[in-house]
């Protein structure tokens, strides 16, 4: 029994290294005075300041935070009358779009990618911000639309049912039953969409045009000649944000959960 639990703690251990070890190492070596990230010269937090300057970074991440909102919102929307309306009505074709609104998420993103740029290149859309947004809303909606459909539980579809029976209307349904109970789904999937949209790489690549760039194609570009440690300091602080955002969320949730209990 001791020799078990031994093997289960050194299991646990390996896997919180292999996790997280390179997290660790890239918010320590955003503190190295030397702009090489190979040998740790001496602590300094100028790189904070310095990151300031650097207006690739600042305009990539501008152009990422503008495009994830603008999509995840857009996204959100479109995602979640989808799911209502494949969850809750039949229609002639329904088993058809049931099959392919998921396609965008298995078919690799380079093929999804040079898809997006065929379609572009044969409506004569200019590459830019336009396009890298209505890319980023097309492979958005099915994450959304899979996150909202796993909300509608059976105790959801009963309160519907209820409402009705009560004489709420199909919008005071909607609205009143429907949506709060699809809440926490629907901030799922926003949540989903938008660090989709934040992290893309390889659709964006395609997209995106010359002009234009996103925070992830910005420091791809830095990295092929060394990666320094103004990108850290800012992954540091995007982690530190992701981090904050993730732990109040969870004190609500909690807090919600006592409050119920109450």
């Amino acid at each position: 029994m001791e020799e078990k639990r031994w093997y289960k703690s050194l299991y646990i251990i390996a896997l919180f290294v292999f996790l997280y070890l390179p997290i660790l190492v890239m918010i320590i070596f955003s503190f190295n005075q030397s702009r090489q990230n190979i040998i740790f010269t001496g602590f300094t937090i100028d790189w904070y300041g310095r990151l300031w300057n650097n207006q690739a970074l600042i305009t990539g991440l501008l152009n990422s935070l503008v495009v994830g909102l603008s999509a995840t919102f857009i996204a959100t929307i479109i995602g979640t009358l989808g799911a209502v309306g494949l969850t809750k009505y039949n229609f002639i074709g329904k088993n058809i779009v049931n099959q392919i609104v998921y396609v965008p998420i298995v078919i690799p993103e380079v093929v999804l990618g040079i898809a997006l740029l065929s379609i572009f290149s044969f409506f004569s859309i200019p590459l830019g911000l336009l396009t890298l947004f209505i890319a980023h809303v097309t492979f958005s909606v099915p994450f959304v639309v899979v996150s909202v459909r796993a909300g509608f539980t059976e105790e959801t579809l009963a309160l519907e049912e209820a409402a009705m029976d009560l004489g709420a209307n199909k919008r005071e349904t909607f609205t009143k039953v429907t949506l709060p109970a699809l809440w926490p789904a629907i901030i799922s999937g926003a949540l989903l969409s938008f660090t989709l949209s934040l992290d893309d790489v390889i659709i964006s690549f395609f997209v995106v045009g010359p002009d234009s760039q996103t925070l992830p194609l910005a420091i791809l570009s830095m990295v092929r000649v060394a990666v320094t440690p103004d990108v850290n300091a800012l992954a540091t602080l995007i982690l530190i944000v992701t981090v904050a955002l993730v732990f109040s969320n969870g004190l609500r949730q909690v807090r919600k959960i006592q409050k119920n209990a109450q």
